[in-house]
Formats: C-alpha cells, sequence, structure tokens
C-alpha cells in the first residue's frame, strides 16, 4: 500500500474538514463526549456540520505555523495530522503534534507508524504530542510508545503530567 503525506491548502483542506467530526467522534468513545443539543461533537452550541466545518479554518491561514497534513493510503483519504509550531506549540518544544487521525479501516496495518514517521521527518527539532492517559485509550498509548520508540531507537521521554488540556501522557522526543 502506498502511504503519502500530503500538506493541505485551502483547496485541499476540505478533506481534513470532512474527516474531522469522524475524529471527534471516535474519541468520544475514551473521553465520554456526547453531542451538544444539535447532534455535533463541539462544546461550543454550533447547529450544524457546515458550522463545525470552519472551526478548522486556522489551519489553512497560517502556513508558517500551523501545517495540516492529509494521510492518503493507495491515493484515498486515510486520515489527518497536524502540526503546530511557535505560538501554537508548548513553550521549549519546536514542534507539536496537535491531532493524529486514521480512519479505522486503515488500523493496524502499519499506516499510522509510517505516517508518523514521514510526519516526524518533515521537520527537525525537539517534538511533543500526548494523549489521554486512561484505561479507555490502551490502544493509543501503546502505539505511540512503539511508534515513537521505533522512530527514536528507545531515545524518547514519556510522563503524565499537566497539559493545556488537562492530564496526559506526555511523549517528549528529538529528532
Amino acid at each position: 500500500m502506498e502511504i503519502e503525506l500530503v500538506l493541505a491548502n485551502n483547496e485541499s483542506g476540505n478533506i481534513i474538514k470532512n474527516l474531522y467530526p469522524l475524529y471527534l467522534y471516535d474519541l468520544s468513545e475514551i473521553y465520554g463526549n456526547i453531542p451538544n443539543e444539535y447532534g455535533i461533537y463541539e462544546d461550543e452550541p454550533i447547529k450544524t456540520l457546515e458550522e463545525q466545518y470552519h472551526v478548522q479554518d486556522i489551519w489553512f491561514q497560517k502556513p508558517e505555523l500551523l501545517f495540516p497534513f492529509i494521510i492518503f493510503a493507495d491515493k484515498k483519504p486515510a486520515g489527518f495530522a497536524l502540526v503546530s509550531t511557535g505560538e501554537y506549540s508548548p513553550k521549549e518544544i519546536d514542534y507539536y503534534l496537535y491531532e493524529f487521525f486514521l480512519l479505522r479501516p486503515y488500523r493496524g496495518k502499519d499506516i499510522g507508524e509510517i505516517s508518523a514517521k514521514q510526519v516526524f521527518d518533515k521537520f527537525q527539532g525537539k517534538w511533543q504530542l500526548h494523549t489521554n492517559p486512561t484505561s479507555s485509550n490502551k490502544k493509543a498509548q501503546s502505539f505511540w510508545n512503539k511508534t515513537i520508540n521505533n522512530y527514536t531507537s528507545g531515545n524518547f521521554e514519556s510522563v503524565c503530567g499537566p497539559t493545556f488540556d488537562g492530564e496526559k501522557l506526555i511523549f517528549r522526543f528529538s529528532n
């Protein structure tokens, strides 16, 4: 299977925007989130998927700081990876993997690990990502531990701690 990572732009960004509700739905299994009163997985009173679509607009407005990648598998959208830097990443970190999502049909086939490594290879520096530390998220924890371990030959840090998004399992490494 051919795995390709493509930096999205205003023309192709709709793919990430289309996949984003599926990502939020997947996260609801881990965090226990329920849709708002309009059936949308957002805290804000967003009424339609069209409104939610524009929540992601910022990713296409700051090309020097925000990098929205589409993951393709055999030329079909398989997921996305959102990378931030500068004011959109934690202090003392060069690059932050803000979101990473792979559609269910593509999981368990090494596509996630291959595409994550492609993301990391795009930028050299100090990286950080975090994930939910609870037992409901064992698959993602295992995935990131394995993927980062393989990528760094074991040269990474993994700790539970506070983040801008609450208590998380934090991974840090340099490449």
